[in-house]
């Protein structure tokens, strides 16, 4: 008798360490999954903004993540931008990375940009967009084409609101370079 209730207490001591044990293995699972849930990517990021003065800003990623020491800035991955301009033709921007601002609409777009805008494009590898300013700094490699001309220079600036636009090189040695297409 003394055997078959060590025996008892045995198989009962194993069944309940199995139990507690597949109990543990489920919380593990669950926080693991708990864990995906907690990321700051994003898939198919879509702002849309309206300015003050009817302007408004469109900008669609692939994706995007969130900077944790600053909420209100997310990084994004394939980025193409819409600029329509309240009474003015549209700018389109595309690029493979950004860095938007979601409190001031302010973006920097790097790595294969292009601007687009009526006849106009530029190329370049970095632009750095600013509702606020009313300005659009594009510079690294610009490559400046219409249907007219293609230039060459290290910075393209922009007021978005009179057009008015600047072309220069950072040293002042170097000369802007400048083909006729025709």
């Amino acid at each position: 008798m003394k055997k078959y209730l060590m025996f008892f207490f045995l198989i009962f001591g194993v069944l309940i360490y199995f139990y507690f044990e597949k109990q543990n293995q489920k919380s593990k699972t669950i926080s693991s999954e708990d864990e995906k849930y907690s990321s700051n990517i994003i898939k198919d990021v879509n702002y849309t903004s309206k300015d003050v003065n009817g302007n408004t800003y469109i900008i669609d990623a692939s994706e995007g993540e969130i900077d944790l020491s600053n909420n209100s800035v997310i990084f994004l991955k394939n980025v193409k931008a819409i600029i329509k301009l309240e009474n003015k033709d549209n700018i389109t921007i595309t690029s493979k990375y950004g860095k938007y601002n979601i409190d001031n609409f302010d973006t920097i777009f790097s790595k294969d940009v292009t601007v687009i805008y009526l006849d106009n494009k530029i190329d370049s590898e970095y632009m750095d967009f600013s509702l606020k300013r009313n300005s659009m700094i594009i510079s690294k490699n610009v490559v400046y084409t219409n249907t007219e001309n293609m230039l060459k220079a290290d910075v393209v600036e922009m007021n978005i609101k009179t057009k008015d636009t600047k072309i220069f090189m950072h040293n002042s040695k170097k000369q802007i370079n400048i083909k006729n297409l025709n």
